[in-house]
């Protein structure tokens, strides 16, 4: 019994190894990736502790080729049994150069990116993980993006706007899980609840609730201090989406844009208040037969016009929501 014993513990002891170096050389091997092939980055990208497991670093306000790319957001969650990201930002080399500031937190490998949705500021940097061996989850709508001749124009755009940050060698990465309603799963003593929105500010939107901090990273369903992008969205859609997203027990919310709130519903404030009075404005407009040009000139933008992004965005902003409000009284 005794020279089994010994046997035994041999054994788990050589496991026990094994699993330690497999380990170890996990974690080298995604530092390594991260050390290499991509063109270093100068902007200031400071880690921010939002709760006991999440942090985040937060883009400068600005349009999409701003700060070499970093206008957006993304998070992190250290776990007890690895990390989970969400959103890659806008460059491989911005995504590099979060690995780096994980790094100075934890030595947990990172085993899981969530994308909030699929547009170029948040999805540049996927590929990186992917070469870490993450799994990358994403929203259905993501693949219908990926194929399409927009996904291509855009890529080829900032391969332009963005050089050296983004380049020849930037590509576009399919999601290995994709989520076509809400769900959940564990990690390290965390959940992390999952919520599929449905197609709102892009073709398909989620947020990641994480417990027990009680923290949720909403994407771009909530800009905060700076005007939102709407592009091809569904203003309809979206603004009923936070008109009814559960806020309530939140101690903070981490938007896409904009510095992370612990009084969640002020955050949502300013999203909803901005989608509901371009739908007011350009609605009206519509209903009495008055063309764009005219509407958005008689329109009181007093409230939004020194918000960061508001020269460059507000006009296009206004113009889709025409368009596409156009498009729903026809089809009544």
């Amino acid at each position: 019994m005794l020279t089994c014993n010994k046997s035994l513990a041999r054994a788990v002891s050589r496991t026990t190894s094994l699993a330690l170096s497999l380990a170890i050389l996990l974690v080298t091997n995604q530092s390594l990736f991260a050390a290499t092939k991509y063109a270093p980055t100068s902007v200031d990208m400071q880690v921010k502790k939002v709760s006991e497991h999440v942090y985040y670093v937060q883009g400068k306000p600005g349009v999409a080729t701003d700060n070499e790319g970093f206008i957006s957001n993304a998070g992190f969650v250290v776990s007890g049994d690895g990390v989970v990201v969400f959103d890659s930002l806008g460059t491989p080399s911005l995504a590099n150069k979060l690995i780096k500031k994980i790094r100075t937190i934890t030595d947990q490998p990172i085993k899981k990116v969530v994308v909030s949705h699929f547009h170029a500021d948040h999805i540049y940097g996927l590929q990186v993980f992917e070469e870490l061996g993450a799994e990358i989850i994403a929203p259905y709508g993501a693949q219908k993006y990926l194929r399409s001749e927009a996904a291509k124009e855009r890529l080829e755009e900032r391969q332009f706007s963005l050089d050296p940050w983004v380049n020849e060698n930037t590509h576009l990465v399919l999601p290995d899980t994709t989520v076509s309603k809400s769900t959940e799963f564990t990690m390290g003593g965390l959940t992390f609840i999952i919520n599929f929105m449905g197609k709102a500010h892009s073709d398909g939107d989620m947020t990641m609730l994480v417990e027990p901090d009680k923290v949720l990273f909403s994407g771009d369903i909530i800009f905060q201090e700076r005007i939102p992008f709407v592009g091809s969205a569904d203003s309809k859609k979206w603004l009923e989406t936070l008109t009814h997203l559960e806020t309530s027990g939140l101690t903070a919310l981490v938007p896409g844009h904009g510095p992370a709130s612990k009084d969640p519903k002020n955050t949502i404030s300013l999203t909803r208040r901005y989608l509901a009075y371009l739908r007011k404005v350009m609605g009206t407009g519509i209903e009495d037969l008055t063309p764009f040009d005219e509407v958005y000139a008689a329109a009181d933008w007093s409230e939004f016009k020194d918000l960061p992004a508001f020269d460059a965005g507000n006009r296009i902003n206004a113009y889709q929501v025409y368009l596409s409000m156009e498009a729903e009284m026809l089809e009544q």
